[in-house]
């Protein structure tokens, strides 16, 4: 199937950081074949397009979150990080079965895919659901078995084999879209030894780690009083930096720590939604960025965010760090842009064929209603998309040369039962 996009306001976030006025975007099955103006005649194309100057960009990449958890949002807000984890969510998520898991995985993806989001990084348990629901909806996620070691040796070693073969049986399926990284939950929840063991296993399998490190001041204070140094020289010490790794939130650091990270080309996820409503903090995501770090944007949870829409996160990583550090230049829009697109294909360790709208990429494109008032005057489309634009304005979402919206209708998942059964789901958890 070759398809053609036409007439559009195409946000290439490419090393130019190219706008083409009046571009097309071609692709033949899952790769972009051709990036430019829109041809005077266009031939040779199964499906021609025309987007009448709607803006085309790359899939958004969401590279923290936990899907199943949408099944919690709203039920507990307002409340200190661990209060939240150990009193709300934690006796209701022991009570998760698969069916939780799949349902609260739905209907995440389908918001998600309404809001521009292509690929998204998970971390969760029974995650065989979620990677059941990625390939059936068509979008494309880098899942992770979560571990948490607060619990007896046999249950830590049952999660590890748990982990392991789920990375066997999933790594690459799905024509590619599912690839898989080992993830134990944070250093504050996994003992050196077993966190040790879940490195050798993803040296093994030569996989990637992803995990939460210095979220709270709670967490960094706990990790020197239990180890006698703070998280980042902790999980340095432990060889967790040895392989390509992604941390999530990162808030809580020292400028000898950014060094550190920096040194270990270690990506990071910035939530900056969930940090602030859980008031763990603001990262120091300029100087990070300064240091050549790969930050990137995460939502967490739907429970901690308490919404999917990474246009949010967009616009409040180019906009707080302005606040907060008195600078009006600290992360210009182009760079948030990035931190959404290529920084996130950086995060999710597949840089080469995602990020970015050029030739030889998948096609994981979206497209934004820009025949709105808040998009007018058209002076600057990369800032109208940072400042101005919201999920709510994607019409189309594609991944992998696939449509999985088209003109606002979902295509490859039936919302209105997801939206019954989650509900349904939620109803079966003792409160």
């Amino acid at each position: 199937m070759k398809t053609i996009l036409t007439h559009a306001t195409v946000i290439t976030a490419n090393d130019q950081n190219e706008v083409i006025q009046n571009g097309a975007v071609a692709f033949e099955d899952d790769r972009i074949t051709y990036v430019g103006p829109t041809p005077e005649e266009v031939t040779g194309y199964d499906q021609v397009i025309d987007v009448s100057g709607n803006y085309v960009l790359p899939g958004l990449i969401n590279t923290h979150g936990h899907a199943g958890m949408s099944l919690l949002r709203g039920y507990a807000d307002d409340l200190p990080l661990q209060q939240w984890l150990e009193e709300k969510m934690w006796p209701l998520e022991a009570q998760f079965t698969a069916d939780h898991v799949k349902w609260g995985s739905y209907i995440s993806i389908i918001e998600m895919i309404r809001t521009g989001t292509t690929t998204f990084v998970d971390m969760y348990d029974h995650m065989e659901q979620v990677a059941q629901a990625v390939e059936s909806t068509g979008m494309r996620a880098r899942l992770c078995r979560g571990m948490i070691g607060l619990c007896s040796e046999e249950e830590r070693q049952a999660k590890l084999r748990d982990a392991v073969q789920f990375a066997k049986t999933w790594h690459n399926q799905a024509d590619g879209r599912i690839t898989v990284m080992m993830a134990p939950h944070a250093p504050y929840t996994c003992s050196p030894a077993f966190i040790t063991q879940i490195v050798e296993k993803a040296d093994e399998l030569s996989l990637p780690i992803h995990i939460h490190m210095s979220e709270t001041r709670w967490e960094v204070e706990q990790n020197e009083q239990d180890y006698g140094v703070r998280p980042v020289a902790h999980l340095e010490n432990l060889g967790v930096f040895q392989r390509p790794t992604l941390v999530a939130h990162a808030v809580h650091l020292t400028d000898e720590e950014i060094d550190i990270l920096a040194q270990y080309k270690v990506r990071v996820s910035h939530n900056v939604v969930s940090n602030l409503k859980l008031a763990s903090g603001v990262a120091p995501v300029p100087k990070m960025l300064a240091k050549g770090i790969s930050v990137s944007l995460g939502t967490d949870s739907s429970a901690s965010n308490n919404n999917l829409n990474l246009f949010e996160e967009l616009k409040l990583a180019a906009i707080l760090h302005k606040g907060v550090n008195c600078d009006p230049v600290a992360v210009p829009a182009e760079e948030a842009l990035r931190m959404a697109t290529r920084y996130g294909a950086d995060g999710v360790f597949q840089s080469e064929t995602l990020g970015t709208i050029e030739v030889g990429k998948q096609a994981d494109l979206i497209v934004l209603d820009a025949h709105q008032a808040h998009f007018h005057p058209a002076h600057n489309p990369v800032s109208h998309v940072v400042y101005a634009a919201n999920g709510r304005d994607v019409t189309d979402t594609v991944v992998a040369g696939k449509f999985l919206m088209r003109n606002r209708e979902l295509l490859t998942v039936d919302e209105e039962r997801v939206i019954f059964e989650a509900n349904r789901m939620f109803q079966t958890l003792k409160r």
